[in-house]
């Protein structure tokens, strides 16, 4: 079987229409989780690009590959999924945004057949991505707003201005990076010919810079509702929360912009749904594609986002520093499998981004990559219920957020923030995170189990490794 995984920057988990969000408007990935299983429950293993998609690439927990930051020295000997794919004759690509550790060589280029950054060239001085050599070519490289929005002032905070302002992009739909994307992915199956791939195509919006093509910029109103949360007081927030929120209100009270504190949030808001229906747009071209040429039956598809996003909701639009929430560390999972999937299935139990290595191995019949943490979905794939585990885990390197049954649970390391802070909510009555109940004396034996999973958690889910062994301890010197 083929395997095509999808995954999407910062696409918030409840923005879509199968999700039954009521603006984002999202019918391939509607299509998709109609064809195949939605989870509804998959977390991320961090809030941040690099370390969540080391982890779905090694099926580790952050706390054994080892990344917690954005940047970071080549992972010389660290395996892939797509390089254990490829070990075991399958043809590999990696497209679109990696953001993995690449100095001073980026780490996947020996782990596939054709890598196609949109973001950096392969080593540290080989100058522009393949995508912005593209643009050059075609004399479209002053208009490239992906990454950052131009032609705006630098703002007096020095928060950069993609995170504060939205707008159509310049560029042709065709020449946009995710249109860019889809076509390399789409070359590179129609030259397998009759060789199994595994493909990655890695969509960099909804991501900021806020760019959409004026074609789903126009799908949603200048008017656009802003999200409940927006309205919430932060008072029972940790310090950090407080400051970003600060941060973010500060920027628009103090502009001398003719944009109020709600107009500009409904400017970003409204840029963030346009990315999300470009990337569904982007979702429907692949699905298009396995379909009209034979591939759809014989291709295992994965939609997953590396973490959520705020983008106005809680009244912010960044999620720094160790920012642990529902929008963040939840994330949109829907797999569809030929001959496995129910087709509109819902599975409700909990899941981590780590679990896809391992399934899609078993799935294909590939032996299983050495230490991985992540467990095997492929019951749950075939609708036979039943836990795979009792809790998920988002670790930042100044937080550690648990998720189980209705709680969630957010752990800072005392005096990180100067002072000792946490958080715990009932989702279920609470599911926008309201109301902190860390401090309330009636709920200190929910803390005080949250404390205690978490030690364990963190105890049996290590990797031991010394200068002896050079890698994992076996249990005959335990």
């Amino acid at each position: 079987m083929n395997i095509l995984h999808i995954i999407s920057d910062q696409h918030q988990a409840a923005c879509m229409g199968c999700e039954g969000h009521s603006q984002a408007l999202t019918p391939n990935l509607d299509r998709l989780a109609g064809e195949g299983m939605r989870f509804a429950n998959a977390y991320a293993q961090n809030p941040i690009c690099t370390p969540s998609r080391m982890s779905i690439y090694t099926g580790q927990y952050c706390h054994n590959h080892g990344f917690f930051g954005l940047s970071g020295n080549r992972p010389q000997g660290m395996q892939s999924f797509l390089g254990h794919f490829k070990q075991h004759g399958y043809k590999t690509a990696v497209i679109g945004k990696t953001h993995v550790p690449n100095e001073p060589r980026d780490w996947l280029l020996d782990h596939v057949d054709l890598w196609a950054s949109c973001t950096s060239g392969p080593t540290a001085s080989s100058g522009p991505s393949p995508y912005r050599r593209y643009l050059q070519a075609l004399g479209l490289a002053h208009d490239n707003d992906n990454l950052k929005i131009t032609g705006y002032p630098p703002h007096p905070t020095g928060l950069p201005q993609n995170q504060l302002r939205a707008r159509p992009t310049k560029l042709p739909l065709e020449h946009n990076v995710e249109s860019w994307c889809v076509r390399q992915a789409t070359d590179f199956m129609d030259s397998c010919g009759a060789e199994s791939f595994c493909v990655q195509v890695s969509l960099p919006k909804p991501h900021a810079a806020y760019t959409p093509h004026r074609r789903f910029w126009d799908m949603y109103d200048d008017d656009l509702e802003l999200s409940p949360t927006f309205y919430q007081d932060p008072a029972g927030r940790p310090p950090n929360f407080r400051r970003m929120h600060e941060i973010f209100r500060g920027v628009w009270d103090s502009s001398e912009e003719d944009l109020d504190y709600e107009e500009a949030a409904r400017n970003i808001w409204r840029g963030y749904l346009g990315c999300v229906s470009q990337v569904d747009y982007s979702v429907g071209l692949l699905l298009d594609y396995l379909q009209e040429n034979g591939l759809a039956e014989d291709t295992l598809v994965v939609y997953n986002a590396d973490h959520g996003a705020y983008s106005t909701c809680f009244g912010l639009q960044e999620k720094a520093p160790g920012i642990c929430s529902e929008m963040v560390c939840r994330v949109p999972t829907i797999w569809r499998v030929p001959g496995a999937t129910v087709a509109g299935g819902v599975c409700d139990e909990l899941v981590e981004n780590i679990d896809m290595t391992p399934t899609i191995m078993a799935l294909c019949g590939v032996p299983a990559m050495a230490d991985m943490d992540g467990v095997d979905l492929s019951g749950l794939l075939r609708g036979e219920g039943g836990p795979v585990k009792d809790m998920a885990v988002t670790e930042h390197r100044h937080s550690k957020a648990l998720r189980w049954g209705p709680w969630r649970y957010v752990h800072y390391q005392p005096g990180d923030f100067g002072g000792n802070y946490g958080e715990l909510y009932q989702l279920e009555d609470d599911p926008f995170e309201a109301n902190n109940l860390f401090d309330d004396p009636a709920h200190r034996d929910i803390v005080v189990e949250g404390e205690r999973r978490l030690l364990e958690w963190l105890v049996g889910t290590r990797h031991v490794r010394n200068t002896f062994s050079g890698g994992r301890f076996a249990d005959n010197y335990l």
